[in-house]
């Protein structure tokens, strides 16, 4: 820099008469006009998501979307509300629908397949959903639609036909060795339908979730923004289901998205107004665009002012399937945190029915007795229990296998259980909705006023006991638990 002002002095000396501030101005000017080219050659050569079919150009992006979304609901046989309840869509309904508007692709991502009781030697009518299902998947192709399906390598499910079945059919499969590349699963489960319309919840493709299990989830239609925002976490997934894959270090621009916790996506419905993003997991697979799932979650909890409803299958403050197990506390501590600080109100539906896991009941009791409404302390646990009836010949069935949680400012509706596995090695994908709108528009058209409702609805249900009440009910592991403290 010395040598660069130097030459410039020498020149200046040339011209009789100029004076030394104009020396200075045409220096200062110099540099800034260098400056401009490198920042505009900069701009010009960052990395753009690529120019095939599989990504969108940013200014592709269709930000007038009108997004309309839809609460989705599964409620298990003979499962029975008292009028004048709050229902989602019913599931079975939405796939089908998803399926029957595909004009050119569908892209499905669930744990496992099973959409026949063949699948788990069960002979049970129930299936019946799942049978339909898979046969209008199969006809897909027929219909010059492309389908890709994928899975987990290790799941839970091994002897399932549906992907041989499906292949035969021109459909396009596969399996993603999450055990290799971050030990854990693919615990993903959702849909894209066309590049604009997505389906994400806690429904794996398992007959039993159309019947026997209860779930829930949100169907957003005609929103091609978050579609294509989604499908950068599918296309993830398709690439690392190759033979020998590696996780990319950093994840290539394509990944990259726009749409984040701290730039939603807006759209506006009617007279509500949505601001939208997705949130994803594990951190390997995130790009540093991306927001996290467990990022996602705590700030929720955090921003909450008057009330916390979480309803999911299960909750650990710990690593459970790595050895040794190890403590995780960062959801706990949150929530701790929340009540204690805030006086933000709690309610946590967990579940339980006769496969769950029992050593879930000492984290929930130590959370229960963290309550003291009067200390302004507010933290409520129920555990819903499915009532099993004569279905007991189903495995893993009759349980609320649900995954969301809403406040007084967002409704998050995801597809991870809350314990640290999810969140560390574990893929899984979150929607955050916050939304506005009138007082009367909000109650009959909010997605989250819905949520907010069909959580109430469950929370008051007789299905929702106390922990205090649990030895009464043989249909849960966790009774069989508090028998023995």
């Amino acid at each position: 820099m010395n040598s660069a002002y130097t030459r410039l002095d020498d020149d200046s000396e040339s011209e009789k008469g100029r004076p030394t501030s104009c020396v200075t101005l045409v220096v200062v000017l110099a540099c800034l006009t260098v400056l401009g080219i490198v920042l505009a050659i900069v701009v010009l050569e960052r990395p753009s998501p690529s120019k095939d079919e599989t990504f969108p150009e940013e200014d592709e992006w269709n930000t007038t979307d009108q997004c309309s979304m839809v609460l989705v609901e599964s409620i298990p046989q003979h499962v029975k509300y008292k009028a004048n309840a709050t229902f989602g869509l019913p599931l079975e309904k939405a796939w089908k629908d998803l399926i029957s508007m595909a004009t050119h692709q569908v892209d499905v991502v669930s744990f496992y397949w099973t959409l026949t009781g063949d699948d788990i030697g069960v002979n049970s009518s129930s299936d019946l959903p799942g049978r339909q299902i898979l046969k209008a998947l199969e006809e897909l192709p027929s219909r010059n639609i492309s389908v890709r399906l994928l899975s987990s390598v290790p799941s839970v499910q091994t002897n399932s036909s549906d992907f041989k079945i499906l292949k035969e059919k021109g459909v396009q499969v596969r399996r993603v060795n999450f055990g290799r590349l971050t030990r854990g699963v693919l615990h993903s489960k959702f849909w894209i339908v066309d590049r604009k319309h997505v389906f994400i919840g806690s429904a794996n493709m398992d007959w039993r979730a159309l019947t026997q299990v209860k779930e829930l989830g949100v169907v957003v239609h005609n929103c091609s923004s978050l579609a294509k925002d989604l499908h950068k976490i599918f296309q993830s997934y398709w690439v690392m289901g190759e033979p020998n894959s590696t996780l990319p270090q950093p994840w290539p621009a394509a990944y990259d998205t726009v749409i984040n916790k701290e730039h939603p996506l807006m759209v506006k419905t009617g007279n509500v107004s949505s601001f939208i993003y997705l949130a994803a997991s594990p951190p390997p697979f995130c790009p540093p665009s991306r927001t996290q799932d467990l990022e996602a979650i705590l700030s929720i909890i955090s921003d909450a002012q008057r009330f916390v409803d979480v309803a999911v299958m299960e909750y650990f403050p710990t690593i459970r399937f790595e050895k040794p197990h190890r403590y995780w506390s960062f959801l706990d501590d949150a929530i701790r945190t929340t009540a204690f600080e805030k006086g933000v109100k709690i309610r946590m539906l967990l579940s339980c029915g006769r496969d769950s896991d029992p050593t879930m009941l000492p984290f929930l009791q130590s959370l229960a007795s963290v309550d003291s409404p009067h200390h302004g302390i507010n933290i409520q646990i129920k555990i819903y229990i499915v009532p099993v009836g004569n279905q007991s010949d189903i495995p893993y069935s009759r349980v609320n296998h649900n995954k969301y949680m809403v406040t007084d400012k967002v409704a998050y509706i995801g597809t991870s259980n809350w314990s640290g596995d999810y969140f560390v090695t574990t893929a899984g994908v979150g929607l955050v909705i916050s939304q506005h709108a009138p007082h009367p528009v909000w109650k009959t058209e909010a997605l989250q006023s819905q949520l907010k409702a069909v959580f109430d609805r469950d929370w008051n249900s007789e299905f929702a006991v106390h922990l205090d009440d649990l030895k009464h009910h043989p249909d849960c592991a966790l009774s069989r638990e508090q028998k023995l403290l």
